[in-house]
């Protein structure tokens, strides 16, 4: 019963939205890449660059602004480069992806060693946050004022992007031009489409989303860079891109259901329940997701072809 009243409590789902956020970001990212036919795996990489690079700058401007500038910077400088092997030098971006993801792990701790001397944590610098924003009126309403207000602008600005990207790919030219990209880039082509023009401006658009995830890693989520502090949530993003069918809107539901197991995670922390399994915890949600996805993809594929045969025999009938 104990466990149950954590539901109750506003503090647990100002947790879910926080937990959300940077996986909600980062899904994005990987939806817009995934449109234009590109698998983004680098995005673990890419936060924790981000991360970092959001710290430093914000301590050597004092200044939150310049660090979400720099991550975002950072992000689409990274996931250019990326681009670059995947459109120019036909590499397999998998491949290209996950080198760069092993670079950011000791990369990310060698430039902290270089800058601070220290190689764990960012805390002998004297970085910038972001700080909490109350909503007027908002705030004074109970239970959904708790929830609701007193996060940075980050969470603000992840939900308002997930309108913003919704209508860049489905109500402008630029958006049917990545569609038709990731559908048939032959086609595409045939038409008078940039093919590559449109991969690299699609490349960057999912770089400056997963730069903001990172820099919400480290100017909100926590105030200071950390070892491996993305922890695989730019993998858990890309199983929210995939559970979301590639869709903004459906991306934000699945992004909230992992940022639910997340912030349980954290609080069951609390009760006598090994830690072990409590770390598992979202990561077995990650999993259980993606297969219920997979499995609905084949049957919808299976009933699809079976419908399609169906039709063909009835045809040749008559």
């Amino acid at each position: 019963m104990e466990i149950l009243s954590l539901f109750s409590n506003p503090d647990f789902w100002f947790g879910v939205i926080r937990s959300m956020t940077p996986i909600l970001l980062a899904a994005l990212a990987a939806l817009i890449a995934a449109r234009v036919g590109i698998t983004n795996m680098a995005i673990e990489g890419i936060m924790l660059f981000s991360a970092l690079f959001a710290v430093i700058a914000s301590w050597l401007f004092q200044s939150a602004i310049a660090g979400l500038i720099i991550a975002m910077l950072t992000g689409i400088l990274i996931t250019l480069f990326l681009a670059y092997f995947k459109i120019k030098m036909k590499a397999d971006e998998i491949l290209a992806a996950i080198a760069l993801n092993l670079l950011a792990t000791g990369g990310t701790i060698f430039i902290l060693f270089l800058v601070t001397g220290d190689k764990g944590t960012s805390s002998s610098l004297n970085s910038v946050s972001l700080s909490p924003i109350h909503i007027p009126f908002i705030k004074d309403i109970p239970f959904i004022g708790s929830v609701v207000s007193g996060h940075s602008i980050l969470v603000y600005l992840a939900f308002v992007l997930v309108a913003v990207v919704h209508y860049l790919l489905f109500k402008t030219p630029l958006g049917l031009r990545i569609r038709s990209v990731g559908g048939n880039a032959h086609a595409a082509e045939s038409v008078g489409v940039s093919v590559t023009k449109t991969q690299y401006i699609a490349m960057g658009l999912s770089g400056l989303f997963a730069g903001l995830a990172g820099a919400f890693m480290s100017m909100t989520y926590l105030t200071v860079f950390t070892q491996g502090m993305v922890a695989g949530r730019g993998y858990i993003a890309l199983a929210a891109s995939n559970v979301g069918g590639r869709a903004p809107i459906g991306a934000m539901f699945a992004s909230l259901l992992f940022g639910f197991f997340d912030s349980l995670g954290n609080n069951l922390q609390r009760f006598a329940i090994p830690p072990e399994f409590i770390y598992m915890i979202p990561y077995l949600a990650t999993i259980a997701m993606y297969t219920l996805f997979s499995y609905r993809r084949i049957t919808l594929k299976k009933r699809r072809k079976a419908a399609a045969a169906k039709l063909q025999a009835e045809e040749g009938a008559h």
